[in-house]
């Protein structure tokens, strides 16, 4: 079977789009949340999407199949939250290890179905590495900046069991996605590096996603995205991107400029546009895809998708109308130090 980097090689390609939008869409109540193995749990899980990797598997392995009927190269396991400290709020901190074992184990199995059905077009699974719910770069307490509620070691050693749990379960790759801290992501990348040589194998490919979070062309944490970059290109990343916070239209300066940085793939999967005054998103599938074919001609992109708001319709239509364009060819990149 080809490898992902074959693949990276002959097209750009497509991940999948957003998650919580194809659930939302499901209009689950509190029950459908907790199932019968959770019928008991003292605090309500209404909003905790990767706890439905275990109690509504069905509904998880649907929403996969979509977006790879849609096109979808690469899905993203059900796990952005999938961590002791971010599933600390609803007190299954416990489960985190069975919550990203079992998510892989859905995902995989739907890839390989429809790679059986085209082993010209092979389907790859990431495991998908949320940015925490809380930062190491930022105090949560204005009154006292030196404070903070999680330190590096813990993020490390949660990050880890994460990370365990994916591999375990079968992912092909590991997506360190959204991040807003490069602190974070710091954590993540050492937590990967750490467990492949517990064990002893080589490290999957890693893909790292940024957020820009407004105009100023910085993440959450202060950098800019040259620095990002710079910060995390010692984890020889299979890709480095960008994803969440912006629509397609505003994104387009930071990946064009990434693009000419990255001696890696760059990937790109923006909201579908920006949130109206209800906090939801309008942007048509056609509309994200035209901006989307327009990185593609101008050779910024590897690999597109969709974040927030997007649907497998928007992934079809991307799918559409990239299939027919070269993907950015890797640059020479000269050796330097860079701080």
């Amino acid at each position: 079977m080809k490898s992902i980097y074959d693949c990276a090689k002959e097209r750009i390609l497509i991940i999948d789009g957003a998650m919580g939008t194809m659930i939302q869409r499901h209009k689950l109540q509190e029950a459908d949340y907790r199932g019968q193995r959770f019928a008991n749990h003292h605090i309500e899980l209404k909003g905790n999407s990767d706890v439905l990797c275990l109690t509504q598997p069905g509904i998880i392995q649907s929403i996969h199949r979509e977006y790879l009927e849609a096109g979808a190269d690469i899905i993203e396991t059900n796990t952005f939250s999938s961590t002791s400290i971010a599933q600390a709020d609803y007190d299954l901190q416990a489960l985190a290890f069975e919550l990203n074992v079992a998510a892989a184990k859905l995902a995989k199995e739907v890839t390989n179905e429809f790679t059986a059905k085209n082993p010209g077009k092979p389907r790859f699974v990431a495991g998908a590495i949320g940015p925490l719910n809380k930062t190491l770069s930022i105090s949560p307490d204005v009154n006292n900046p030196g404070f903070r509620s999680v330190y590096f070691d813990e993020v490390v050693e949660s990050y880890i069991e994460q990370v365990r749990g994916l591999h375990e379960g079968g992912v092909d790759l590991l997506l360190i996605e959204t991040i807003f801290d490069t602190l974070n992501c710091k954590a993540a990348i050492y937590a990967i590096k750490t467990y492949f040589q517990s064990i002893g194998q080589p490290t999957l490919p890693i893909m790292i996603s940024g957020t820009i979070t407004d105009a100023s062309g910085r993440t959450l944490s202060g950098q800019t995205l040259e620095a990002f970059y710079i910060s995390v290109m010692h984890a020889k990343p299979f890709s480095i991107g960008l994803n969440c916070a912006l629509g397609g239209e505003q994104m387009r300066p930071y990946i064009e400029e990434l693009s000419q940085i990255a001696s890696c793939y760059v990937s790109c999967y923006p909201n579908a546009g920006l949130p109206n005054a209800f906090g939801e998103y309008d942007e048509e599938p056609a509309d994200t895809a035209h901006i989307i074919a327009d990185f593609a001609k101008s050779g910024f992109v590897n690999i597109v998708g969709g974040c927030c708001g997007t649907t497998p319709a928007h992934i079809q239509h991307m799918a559409e109308h990239v299939k027919s364009i070269q993907p950015r060819p890797l640059p020479v990149v000269e050796t330097s130090l860079a701080l």
